[in-house]
This record gives C-alpha cells, structure tokens and sequence, in this order.
C-alpha cells in the first residue's frame, strides 16, 4: 500500500506543542508495544489528543514513525573539537548513540523495511532523515575548508556528490555497525574507522 501525502488544510494552524506530544508518544508506543502493535489510536491516547487530530497531521504510521525518528537525528550537532578528524568522530558518537535508543533503532529499522516496498515512504525517508542529516556533512566540510583541512571545490555538481558520498559511508558504516552487526560504535571502533574514512584503505592495518 502506497504512502499518502497529506492534502493542504486550511483552518487553525497546527499546535507545534500537539506535535511534539504526538511524536513523543509514538517513540513510547513503539518502545512499549513494538512496530506492529502501535496504532494510530494508542498514539492519540497517550498523547492526549484527538485521532482526527493526528490524522490531520498524518496519513498513517509509517509516516509517522518517520517523522518521530526523524525528529531524534534532529538532536545531532556537529561539534567543533579542532580538527576535521576530531569533529567526525564527535558527530558519529552522537549518531552511535542515538541508534542506540530503543524508540531510533526499533522505528528507523521498521520504516526502511517498510519502504522496500513503498516508494513514497522511501522518499519521506530520504527528505524527514537523508537530506536534514546532510546539513552535518555540509557545515563540517565548510570548517574543514576554512581551517585548510580539505581543498575547496568549484565544481557545485561535484561538490554536491562529495558530500553524497560522505554521507552515504558514514551513515552506512554506523548503521550497519550498530544494526546490523550489533555491535558497539564505541570510541575504538570511531577512532578506526574516522582514520580510514579521511586516509583510505591503506590506513586500514592496525586501526581499531
């Protein structure tokens, strides 16, 4: 079944406080009653609004359990800790973390097996979580330029697929590390692969 984008309203702006109280609510359920459990209603319940309240907002759960994950990345910050080694290494301990957290890694692993088969889904995906996360890669690239660090690019296009490919390898690396594997993204692990991440693969003997 294909996901739904909502239709522009008119009428009462939304609440941004009835928002909040929807997402928080939906990362309880999931974390209590687990992605198949959680439903619509129980959201509403426990966040103590209306069900037509939510559907104005919401076509449906996996909508929703995008937007209430994507709202836990919105957490990440990126770090100036002196060095474009030292702030990636910030940055993936905060993500390390957040995928730690039963609501992230119970949600984001059931919206993306969702969306195998729902291509709208995948799109929400891509702009609530993909793209947002992005501006990390954008402003450390920037420090690291104005510091010397890395080389500016003239080329906007191969600017753009630099930045796509950062993102792919470090986002890629933690969530398999994390998810998959289920294995700690611990200082070691970040130190080591940060290394080989900036170096290549001849840094790969002897990283952590």
């Amino acid at each position: 079944m294909q996901s739904r984008t909502p239709a522009s309203r008119t009428g009462r702006p939304r609440s941004a406080a009835a928002d909040a109280a929807i997402l928080a609510a939906t990362r309880a359920a999931l974390v209590e009653l687990g992605w198949s459990k959680l439903t619509l209603g129980d959201v509403a319940l426990r966040a103590g609004v209306a069900k037509t309240t939510l559907y104005r907002r919401w076509a449906g759960k996996n909508e929703l359990v995008v937007d209430a994950v994507a709202e836990l990345f919105d957490e990440l910050t990126l770090p100036d800790r002196g060095s474009l080694a030292a702030d990636i290494e910030g940055v993936v301990l905060q993500f390390a973390a957040i995928l730690a957290r039963p609501e992230a890694r119970s949600g984001l692993m059931a919206v993306v097996a969702e969306s195998t088969r729902d291509e709208a889904l995948r799109e929400r995906i891509r702009a609530s979580i993909v793209e947002r996360q992005k501006r990390l890669v954008l402003a450390g690239r920037a420090r690291a330029q104005a510091r010397g660090e890395l080389p500016p690019e003239s080329d906007a296009a191969k600017a753009a697929r630099t930045v796509d490919l950062i993102f792919d390898m470090v986002a890629g690396a933690v969530v398999h590390r994390t998810l998959v594997s289920a294995e700690p993204a611990d200082e070691e692990w970040v130190h080591g692969f940060t290394r080989v991440l900036l170096s290549g693969l001849a840094a790969a003997p002897g990283t952590g």
